[in-house]
């Protein structure tokens, strides 16, 4: 089972401090630098019913050989989602060509070959879970001349072949910047939702992304994206707590806008261990909560903002929302998405406060 985030009681977002009369090495500075976690970063493990359809969920995943991004970036909502019988699974391998300073996956210049048995596996899994919404992310795979897409393509392919009423998203790389490779992946592909991660803002490119990657170039696939396939919903996501001012996410929140991204999802930056990027701030939910109204008032179909939130969390829920459906954020059973909006069903109006 994967281990559950710490908890700390009292709401300070205190640092680990290197005692002055103790000699440490680099390593154990970095340990003992780590921010520790606010109070509103507790998670409860699933019971019941909950607990079996984790382990039904952890079961599935392992009996095809799969990878899930639930697993691999350590996400905090792992029990909440498989516990639900949902995950997003990871395709192209368990570890990738880039390495981003911010995730937990694995890197290596270059991976073994692609899983030619995936696709059939992949549909298996998603078949055997009886999921109505599936989310499929990817690694980069610089590796390969078109970054993958082939080979994400047959898998979505083979996955509504024999799930065609399961919903399908999926999470891309930017393929390099190959926006030929880009058109061949998203011709008549049977998706509901494309996304692809800016991750940051602009100005935190070299210190957060690998040097391959950068907003500019997200921002392109995004919008060819957008142009390419107009009947798709185009979603992106920005971590904070690694460095960028308010300021800075509203304006990176703007470009994303005008692009062509109708979901936007923004989450709290947390560091998978002492060798990643520091977490530079811990956002108060309330904080959050202006990050959704303002994302609302720029046109976004649909948001999910808060310290938990990540890109694929309530993926299902949050496409409905960006086609009139409830706001996940003001659902009773989506705790990590706050906001201040105020929704009459009647008439399906969203009102921020």
């Amino acid at each position: 089972m994967a281990p559950r985030l710490p908890i700390v009681e009292s709401g300070k977002n205190e640092d680990f401090r290197v005692p002055k009369d103790k000699k440490m090495n680099a390593i154990e500075k970095r340990k003992a630098n780590r921010k520790r976690l606010p109070s509103w970063f507790k998670t409860s493990l699933p019971i019941g019913d909950a607990q079996k359809k984790f382990n039904e969920a952890r079961m599935n995943v392992r009996k095809h050989g799969l990878n899930t991004v639930c697993e691999e970036a350590k996400c905090p909502n792992i029990h909440d989602c498989w516990g639900r019988g949902t995950a997003t699974f990871m395709i192209a391998g368990e570890v990738c060509t880039r390495g981003c300073r911010f995730c937990a996956v694995g890197t290596v210049k270059t991976p073994e070959d692609l899983n030619k048995n995936e696709p059939k596996e992949l549909a298996d899994a998603i078949k055997n879970m009886g999921l109505e919404y599936a989310v499929i992310t990817v690694v980069n795979r610089d590796d390969l001349e078109d970054g993958g897409a082939e080979h994400y393509r047959n898998c979505i392919i083979e996955v509504k072949k024999e799930n065609p009423d399961v919903g399908l998203e999926l999470l891309c790389s930017d393929l390099d910047g190959n926006l030929d490779a880009l058109e061949i992946l998203l011709d008549k592909l049977p998706l509901k939702v494309f996304a692809h991660n800016v991750e940051c803002v602009p100005r935190l490119d070299s210190t957060v992304r690998d040097p391959r990657a950068s907003f500019s170039q997200s921002l392109a696939v995004l919008g060819t994206a957008r142009k390419l396939r107009p009947d798709l919903k185009i979603k992106s996501s920005i971590m904070v707590g690694i460095g960028e001012t308010d300021e800075e996410i509203i304006e990176a929140m703007k470009l994303l806008r005008k692009a062509g991204v109708d979901m936007i999802t923004l989450g709290q930056y947390l560091q998978p261990s002492h060798k990643h990027l520091p977490v530079s701030r811990f956002p108060e939910p309330e904080k959050f909560a202006i990050w959704d109204g303002l994302a609302r008032e720029m046109g976004f179909k649909a948001v999910a903002s808060g310290p938990l939130v990540r890109s694929s969390y309530r993926a299902g829920l949050l496409f409905n929302e960006s086609n009139g459906g409830i706001p996940v954020a003001i659902k009773s059973s989506t705790g990590s998405a706050v906001s201040n909006i105020s929704y009459h069903n009647s008439d399906r109006t969203v009102i921020t406060k």
